[in-house]
């Protein structure tokens, strides 16, 4: 052995004879009883093969070892770097048995790996002890070692699937059940793998998963899924847990079938499972300001709450919800939410250039929402544009998505409802989607052209996009040349001139495609109601389940069925049993975040809070043009891009529009706004203006308890209650100056929650 260390070169020498007398410092009689115990262990196993891909990898994943905070991260740990996840099992095979001149592996005696020294702490490990030397784990990874280390090959057996047992069930609170996983392999085989599968709970508060497959029930109720995998496979449990004991009585008030639709059918089915109670319906007043606010974007007159509340004819709600949908500020208000999916964008470069196209895309987007366009043909018409801004406005849309990530993310996320970021450079985490699925994606948009045009800054402005001859995709790690292939769906096979946009929506718009309906009726729910049956709106996957998932295939069969008809979709929502329901809680559905037995309340969206202001007061916004000016009474719904300085907008959450994320628009309270409600220039302004409401207040010969009555329907959209007439009429006759007392009691009624938010 000596004669052969010294023929090697002198580093190698140096190394081997170090690595001698750690083996021997760190032998004690830990490692003796280690090298004892284990063969005894081995010896008493079925000694049955032990693969490194569906054996080895799945263990490293289970000890964290290749997670995004330890060797799996970019740069890897102390240098040692494996996959992440463990889903480039060839990567990992030789940075373990080849890297480091394979000093991490010693199949001669398999106690003395490096590989198994550190998991146990017999070796400094900045993981600290993961494995015990008697274990079931360590015995695993010294079979591998002992027979060979071998690495991965193409015909060893493959995980088809996991299973997971028992299925789907109710709990009570404060109970527990134990999860088995059955993986299927590829040669016929199948093996519990409970103990070797990681598991992930996403409302632990609701019911939380150990790493043994024990999930455990809260106090508390609600709908809860645990993720189990293995491997790169994943199922994923459902479970539901009451609100109520078993022991209560029976709950009775739930609203009879002949009140409910199909879609409130599925949500009432649901609250009798969990055990609650719905609220109680709306008052017309509330159910007004609500509706308006969620169709058109603003707050309904004074003489429109007066007459919808002096109707009594029974189907009044659902006239007056075909009149809003016919209104132009519907078109408007939900141009504007698409106008941050789509990204029109005028930041980052010269607005004086970039105006024109912002404001085509925006008067498209309303123009077709107006029309009531078919939703797939809305998304068709914008997928495949061609040619000029002036001549095909929906071709400006390439004008912020251009890159590969663009293409991918934008359409995956505001299209399909998933958030596929993550493939770009690893496999999901969380789904099953690869990198060649991600640039298989791209390669869809790799012919599409630019020419022409003019350089703004970052971005061409009026631009030409056409379809070119060619465009090749290639998966950056493995160099793999991509076909074209949507997400779970086929290969394209096109030619030259064939459009693989065409392709992707001919596939994406089919009643059969799995994610196109469902995403637009979820964000649609999710608007109505401040919270999608699946949530986040936009991030739909077999470990984000939806809480009721044969409602959110109803709503999607149905809108399917009317061929994509958004006015349609729109009035299902909003004349259901569930939209009506008071948002104050009862004693059972007091904690329910995620069934919809009440209505969540919602604050304004940015625009929509400064236009409500603008429209008790009387007195319009004046924005800055940039170039140019906006006309008079310009409503900050209708402003064509984000690109307009305005501090309220920016404080109260307004998206800078460069994702297709709806969660860049924020509704979060914060200290800032406070203080803008305090110190705004702006809402001062309007509450002085001359010829604005508070001097039609100050200057009229009405009393002051007539004021305070329309006061209170123009902002709140109700009528006062008895004692707030009191109070305010009380205050106004303390105060000496009229102007100033009827100033504060309207800015402190528009400085309530009650304003402020929708509900």
């Amino acid at each position: 052995m000596f004669r052969l260390l010294y023929e090697q070169n002198s580093i190698t020498r140096s190394y081997q004879l170090i690595w001698m007398i750690v083996c021997l410092l760190v032998s004690g009689q830990g490692m003796l009883d280690a090298a004892d115990k284990t063969p005894a262990l081995a010896a008493d196993s079925a000694k049955r093969k032990v693969y490194f891909t569906t054996d080895v990898v799945p263990l490293l994943t289970r000890l964290n070892c290749n997670s995004g905070g330890c060797h799996g991260k970019s740069t890897g740990q102390n240098g040692f770097k494996i996959s992440l996840l463990g889903f480039d099992p060839a990567m990992d095979y030789s940075a373990i048995a080849r890297e480091s001149r394979g000093r991490r592996i010693f199949p001669g005696d398999p106690d003395r790996s490096l590989l198994l020294l550190k998991a146990t702490g017999l070796v400094p490990h900045g993981g600290g002890r993961l494995l015990e030397a008697d274990s079931a784990d360590y015995a695993l990874l010294y079979d591998w070692i002992e027979q060979g280390a071998i690495g991965p090959h193409p015909d060893d057996p493959k995980i088809n699937k996991i299973e997971l047992s028992p299925g789907n069930r109710v709990f009570q609170q404060r109970s527990s059940l134990k999860l088995q996983v059955t993986a299927h392999f590829s040669d016929g085989t199948q093996r519990d793998v409970t103990h070797q599968s990681i598991y992930e709970s996403n409302y632990p508060e609701i019911g939380k998963v150990d790493q043994e497959g024990l999930i455990t029930t809260q106090s508390r109720g609600g709908v809860f899924a645990v993720m189990a995998r293995f491997g790169e496979k994943i199922a994923v449990f459902q479970g539901v847990v009451p609100y109520h004991s078993t022991g209560q009585k029976k709950l009775t008030g739930y609203p009879s079938e002949k009140q409910l639709s199909k879609l409130d059918q599925h949500l009432v089915a649901q609250w009798k499972k969990l055990g609650i109670l719905p609220s109680k319906p709306v008052d017309d007043a509330t159910f007004i300001r609500r509706v308006t606010l969620d169709i058109c974007g603003t707050l309904p007159t004074v003489d429109e709450v007066r007459q919808y509340l002096a109707d009594s004819r029974a189907d009044k709600r659902e006239r007056l919800i075909d009149r809003l949908l016919e209104r132009p500020e519907y078109a408007s208000f939900f141009a504007l939410k698409w106008a941050d999916i789509l990204q029109n964008r005028g930041s980052g470069y010269g607005t004086r250039n970039q105006r024109a196209g912002t404001m085509l895309f925006s008067a498209w987007i309303r123009d077709s929402i107006a029309a009531n366009k078919p939703y797939d043909r809305f998304v068709t018409e914008l997928l495949t544009a061609t040619g000029r801004q002036a001549q095909n406005p929906p071709a400006i849309w390439y004008r912020s998505v251009r890159s590969t990530p663009d293409y991918v993310e934008s359409v995956a996320q505001a299209f399909l409802g998933v958030r596929v970021q993550c493939a770009q450079c690893h496999h999901h985490p969380a789904e099953r989607w690869s990198e060649d699925d991600y640039y298989s994606f791209a390669a869809i948009f790799s012919r599409v052209g630019r020419k022409g045009g003019f350089a703004d800054a970052e971005v061409p402005t009026n631009e030409v996009i056409y379809l070119k001859d060619e465009g090749e995709v290639h998966n950056p790690r493995s160099g793999k040349l991509m076909q074209p292939r949507p997400l779970g769906g086929p290969d394209f096979k096109v030619s030259r001139f064939d459009d693989p946009r065409r392709n992707l929506a001919k596939w994406m718009t089919s009643p059969e495609n799995p994610f196109f309906a469902r995403t637009m009726v979820n964000r649609m729910w999710g608007h109505f109601f401040g919270r999608g049956i699946i949530h986040p709106i936009d991030d739909a996957r077999s470990t984000n389940p939806p809480t009721n998932p044969v409602l959110l295939n109803e709503l999607a069969y149905d809108f399917a069925v009317n061929g994509y008809d958004v006015k349609q979709l729109i009035r299902e929502i909003t004349n259901s049993y569930a939209y009506r329901l008071s948002a104050n809680p009862n004693e059972t559905n007091a904690e329910d975040r995620q069934c919809f037995a009440r209505y969540y309340p919602k604050r304004l969206s940015a625009e929509v809070l400064l236009d409500g202001i603008s429209q008790v007061l009387d007195v319009p916004t004046v924005f800055p043009g940039g170039p140019g000016v906006f006309p008079e009474g310009m409503r900050a719904v209708n402003l064509p891009d984000e690109n307009i300085r305005f501090n309220f907008l920016d404080v109260f959450g307004r998206p800078a529009r460069t994702s297709a994320c709806e969660c860049e628009r924020t509704v979060d309270p914060a200290l800032s706004q406070a203080l803008e409600l305090v110190n705004s220039k702006e809402i001062q302004r309007k509450l002085t203006d001359k010829n604005g409401y508070i001097e039609q207040l100050a200057s009229n010969q009405k009393t002051h308890s007539e004021n305070v009555r329309e006061i209170f329907v123009r902002t709140l959209s109700r009528p006062p209650r008895t004692s707030e007439v009191k109070t305010a009429v009380k205050y106004l006759n303390s105060e000496k100056n009229r102007h100033e007392a009827y100033r504060s009691l309207v800015w402190a009624l528009l400085a309530t929650n009650e304003f402020m938010m929708n509900h």
